[in-house]
């Protein structure tokens, strides 16, 4: 019950209903301030997969936008990727377990695959046609190794004619002369790096004469 300044106890709380005096208005509280708009995230302008990272995790599209790399020609020398199956690293990884592992067999006959690295960017994965994505060095197979991501890890041109590469999100990780890269940190890699992924597939950085 409210009291007007003349000391009644009044039921109303605009005027008095003893004396008729107008009580004094009640603050209101502020109005407390809307909630920012959460922005969408970015879709890829390719497949429209939400973005997670500088590489779309299905079709690979680069998000950086930036400006082709001019790469430095190297004479007399051409950088290649040549792939095989490391029984070393196959048992490493059954070793450490995992829901698959009991079901990964080594396989008795991977031969040496070599893919000249050319271009802005070198995808390394598996083929999906569902997902419209024909990696570069595509480790499908046969034998196909099942560790492999479809978009695995990528390789970068620099302007100077190296290579950086990049794990975007593999499901399994990515090794380099033993070390697990960092989502999304690029590493330099050279002749005689040695890069495990999957279940037994490492590939080798090589410079040869064409």
């Amino acid at each position: 019950m409210a009291t007007c300044p003349q000391g009644h106890q009044s039921g109303a709380d605009d005027y008095c209903d003893v004396c008729g005096t107008q009580l004094a208005a009640v603050p209101q509280a502020p109005a407390q301030p809307a909630a920012p708009a959460v922005a969408p995230a970015e879709g890829c302008p390719v497949c429209q997969t939400p973005r997670a990272g500088q590489f779309c995790e299905v079709c690979g599209h680069d998000f950086s936008g930036s400006a082709p790399v001019t790469v430095a020609p190297v004479t007399g020398a051409r950088w290649e990727a040549v792939t095989a199956a490391d029984r070393t690293y196959y048992e490493k990884v059954i070793a450490e377990g995992g829901p698959d592992a009991a079901a990964m067999a080594f396989p008795p006959y991977c031969p040496e695959r070599s893919f000249p690295l050319a271009g802005e960017q070198v995808r390394i994965g598996r083929r999906s046609r569902a997902r419209n994505l024909q990696p570069e060095i595509d480790l499908t197979g046969p034998p196909e190794d099942p560790g492999v991501s479809h978009l695995h890890a990528v390789l970068l041109a620099q302007p100077d004619g190296t290579w950086m590469l990049v794990d975007p999100g593999s499901s399994n990780g990515t090794q380099v002369n033993g070390k697990t890269l960092k989502l999304n940190v690029p590493v330099r890699v050279g002749p005689g790096d040695r890069i495990h992924l999957g279940a037994w597939t490492v590939i080798t950085i090589r410079e040869g004469t064409p």
